[in-house]
């Protein structure tokens, strides 16, 4: 039966360690690569725009992730995954398609909640019978989530937690993180600095996604640890396609496949024109058939063969609504 890693370090001690030493990092925030050095108990203008306590939009269970997160009726674990999601980010993607909580939101206050409210949302999750516990854009929030776990630890949590990011993260957040999550998933957005910073307003974003990307391979390797169908432990990096490549996919693929092309990918074709992309020209619509089978044959050639990939017409089916508490996801 497998135990969470978190459970050795909560009971050695080394989970509060490695708490208080993020603590101590808040008065001049360095939790992102942004560095913008706010203290984060008095300022909320950093690139994040965010405080102390954890902005929390929605929680739910979230059937749309991969088919080894939300399980299978055939071993009787369907069950999903327990997904909180997480205000703000540090991220500006013009096509965001979590805009209506990673972006502005006029009802951030209403929604930070304190430590204990954390933990008790991941425990509500865990009776729920959710597979796993997901964390969405969680890295300018770490300190206060691990804080929360440590809590639900101590009322009986024992789920695998995932890492859910844009790998924008800080390498030496990462190692901290290392024996905590179990499941890492990363996306790698680009391959080209300048489009990082006209579509996603972020500098040097090739450069710290992999050696985040590195980081979390080495934590956790290319294995999958699977239980009745479901992962427990292990990396998947998804990859949006974008119109006219503007994510420079090959050169994202090539780098995944030289770190070992026994990774596993999730090669996703959701991506539609939301939030601000109609004001800019190539993002204005879908992806086509010729450049999603491009991509597919790029893997092929670069002997990636472990992951999934999503089907062309998920940008009609895809579409979150997070005005929508109780079912934002209408699949």
């Amino acid at each position: 039966m497998f135990q969470p890693s978190y459970l050795r370090l909560y009971e050695s001690g080394e989970l509060r360690k490695r708490i208080s030493f993020l603590f101590r990092e808040l008065p001049f925030c360095e939790l992102c690569p942004n560095k913008c050095r706010v203290n984060r108990f008095s300022q909320k203008n950093g690139d994040c725009r965010s405080g102390f306590k954890p902005v929390i939009s929605l929680y739910c269970i979230h059937y749309g992730e991969e088919p080894i997160l939300v399980g299978s009726r055939e071993n009787d674990t369907y069950n999903g995954v327990g997904n909180i999601f997480l205000g703000n980010c540090n991220l500006k993607c013009v096509y965001c398609q979590n805009y209506q909580i990673s972006q502005y939101n006029p009802f951030e206050s209403k929604q930070e909640k304190s430590i204990y409210e954390l933990a008790e949302i991941m425990l509500d999750l865990q009776n729920k019978n959710v597979n796993s516990v997901g964390f969405v854009s969680p890295s300018h929030f770490i300190t206060p989530i691990l804080l929360g776990l440590e809590y639900a630890i101590s009322k009986g949590f024992n789920l695998p937690i995932i890492y859910n990011t844009n790998a924008y993260d800080s390498l030496n957040v990462l190692k901290l993180l290392d024996g905590i999550f179990d499941i890492y998933l990363p996306d790698i957005k680009y391959s080209n600095d300048d489009n990082a910073l006209r579509y996603s307003k972020i500098r040097n974003y090739v450069y710290h996604s992999r050696k985040a990307i590195a980081e979390m391979y080495r934590q956790v390797g290319s294995k999958l640890k699977m239980e009745n169908g479901v992962l427990k432990r292990g990396m998947i990096i998804r990859h949006l396609i974008l119109p006219d490549d503007l994510s420079g996919s090959y050169n994202s693929l090539r780098y995944i496949s030289e770190l070992d092309k026994n990774i596993s990918i999730s090669l996703m074709a959701q991506y539609y024109p939301s939030h601000i992309a109609n004001n800019y020209g190539q993002l204005s619509r879908t992806v086509n058939k010729i450049e999603y089978e491009r991509v597919m044959d790029w893997m092929d050639k670069l002997e990636l063969e472990n992951g999934f990939i999503q089907e062309l017409e998920s940008s009609s089916t895809y579409q979150p609504d997070f005005t929508d508490k109780e079912n934002p996801f209408k699949f």
